[in-house]
């Protein structure tokens, strides 16, 4: 159940600490608004940045995410892009 924009879910959450933990941010999980941009102005992530994601989402979730994917724009957008992404393939 998704509250509002500013509200992180419970998976959301869980991922936020995740991408914390594996980039070493110095912030706190919870402060990553949902839909804030994660790549360039938002968090300020690179693409080195979203590989070493895309790794972490693997090793935790099962989710793979592959670099030649033309979706990854999408799915990379923000916090709660790239959850939903990891929710719809945990589903299948």
């Amino acid at each position: 159940m998704i509250t509002d924009s500013h509200t992180q879910t419970a998976e959301e959450a869980e991922l936020a600490r995740l991408i914390v933990r594996t980039l070493n941010l110095e912030l706190v999980a919870a402060e990553i608004e949902p839909l804030a941009p994660l790549y360039g102005e938002g968090l300020g992530l690179d693409s080195i940045d979203m590989l070493e994601i895309a790794l972490a989402v693997s090793q935790q979730f099962g989710v793979k995410l592959r670099a030649d994917d033309k979706k990854n724009t999408e799915i990379f957008s923000s916090l709660r892009s790239l959850n939903g992404f990891i929710q719809a393939q945990r589903g299948l």
